[in-house]
Parts: C-alpha cells; sequence; structure tokens
C-alpha cells in the first residue's frame, strides 16, 4: 500500500462528569457525546469494568482518517486491535509516546459517520434506542 496518509478526525477526551446528549455503549461500558462541535471533541465517561486499555480511559486520544489502518499500525504498540464498530467504518488505537492515537477507515461521507441512526445495531451500540 505504501505510505500512508493522516486527516484530522477527531478528538476523544476522558470525563468523570456527565455531559448532555452522552449515548451509551454497552460493549464497552462507556458514554459518549456526539462529537458535532466545529473541532468535533468527543467526551468519553467510563463505568466499571469497561474493557479498553486503560490508557484509552485516562488520556485524551486524537483520531485521524487513514487510508490503510493494516499500514498506520505497522510496528506501533496496538491497544485496540482493528474492529468495525460501524458497517464500512475500521477502527484502531494504538500508543505513540504514551498516549493513545486513533485510526479509521472508512467509505462514509462524514454525515453517514455523524448520523447516530447507522449506529442503532452496531457493534458498538447493539442496543436499539
Amino acid at each position: 500500500m505504501g505510505k500512508v496518509s493522516y486527516e484530522y478526525h477527531h478528538m476523544g477526551i476522558p470525563t468523570k462528569v456527565k455531559k448532555e446528549g452522552e449515548r451509551y455503549s454497552s460493549t464497552f461500558k462507556m458514554y459518549t457525546t456526539k462529537g458535532h462541535n466545529g473541532h468535533r471533541v468527543q467526551w468519553h465517561r467510563f463505568e466499571e469494568g469497561c474493557p479498553l486499555h486503560p490508557l484509552i480511559q485516562s488520556t485524551a486520544h486524537v483520531a485521524f482518517k487513514v487510508n490503510s489502518i493494516d499500514e498506520a499500525i505497522k510496528g506501533k504498540k496496538v491497544i485496540l486491535a482493528p474492529y468495525f464498530p460501524i458497517e464500512n467504518f475500521r477502527v484502531a488505537m494504538v500508543e505513540i509516546e504514551g498516549a493513545p492515537v486513533e485510526y479509521i477507515e472508512t467509505s462514509l461521507s462524514e454525515d453517514e459517520i455523524w448520523n447516530e441512526k447507522k449506529h442503532q445495531g452496531s457493534v458498538i451500540y447493539p442496543q436499539n434506542d
């Protein structure tokens, strides 16, 4: 595949404070805000027993859209193995210098990515809201 291209997608910040508009993921025992603000900042609140890596639960992360997750994670410490939280949207997270970094490989438009209806019944949000 060659060179990986990186495009800023969003930032996720852990919090212990309940935020307006949170959505619950029973898969990860976490709450996430929509990220609809101008800079796509999302807040993540984690319940006890969350299966995600402790670094993801404690440290802010930046997310990039990449042309190849497999190339992007090559040689890096993977803290969340590649998976599809929603259809046509593949995600992985790595640790870089002590910070989590998320990679997203997708053919979805931004409207499709941020559309909550697209998430219903997905791996990350299996409950039907």
